[in-house]
């Protein structure tokens, strides 16, 4: 079965550029297009794509926003952001807003197909240089470096769910535990990676749990600038 994507942009050269890559490409299908998140927020609800791919700098309701209140209402649908900013502020909040991946607009088509199946498949994709400022937010001064932190399984798997973007109540119900003890979870999570919000909890999850960069792709990028 094609995995289907919808697209949020309000740039037209953009937008068909992208829906036609995915319609051309075996295993994909573009389910809709949408010129502003106002759009995106009355229509994606009644189609439940498997993936958004959303432009972070759209006129009106930008990007962020609009996942924020999107992902409520599609939280089966993963959200990609793309964008031309690798601004931290940025990242870390289209991530707390929901989005599970952020790639640049220049990304190769063969990388951006892959993403859309690794988001698919339940991973996060990044562009290397988005992880790269993730990494560098977290790093310390020589000498102060962190021990590698060891989650538990359980942990793991809820940090994994709320990554997803997933309430408290929502994971205790999908895990079959008490509000509590999810709250309980999350806190020692939270202290053993350092941090102290979701969002950088969602962002180490991030990291680590990265793949390993995929073969340059053949031909030329998309130059959405």
């Amino acid at each position: 079965m094609s995995v289907s994507v919808s697209i949020v942009e309000d740039d037209l050269e953009v937008r068909t550029t992208l829906a036609h890559l995915i319609d051309s490409s075996r295993g994909y299908r573009c389910a809709s297009q949408h010129a502003s998140g106002e759009e995106a927020l009355a229509q994606i609800p009644k189609i439940m794509p498997d993936v958004v791919l959303m432009d972070i700098n759209l006129t009106g309701l930008n990007g962020v926003e609009c996942v924020r209140r999107l992902k409520p209402l599609v939280p089966k649908t993963q959200i990609i952001m793309l964008t031309v900013y690798q601004n931290t502020e940025h990242i870390f909040n289209a991530l707390a807003a929901g989005a599970t991946g952020f790639l640049l607009k220049q990304t190769p088509p063969a990388e951006l197909l892959t993403a859309i199946a690794d988001v698919h498949a339940g991973g996060s994709p990044m562009s290397s240089h988005i992880a790269r400022k993730i990494v560098q937010s977290f790093q310390k001064p020589a000498g102060t470096a962190r021990e590698p932190v060891a989650l538990s399984p359980r942990e793991l798997e809820v940090l994994g769910l709320l990554a997803k973007g997933y309430l408290y109540k929502e994971i205790a119900d999908m895990l079959k535990l008490t509000y509590a003890t999810v709250h309980t979870h999350i806190r020692h999570i939270y202290e053993k990676l350092q941090v102290r919000s979701r969002t950088e909890a969602v962002a180490m999850h991030l990291i680590q749990a990265r793949p390993a960069p995929v073969a340059a792709a053949k031909g030329g990028k998309f130059h959405f600038l």
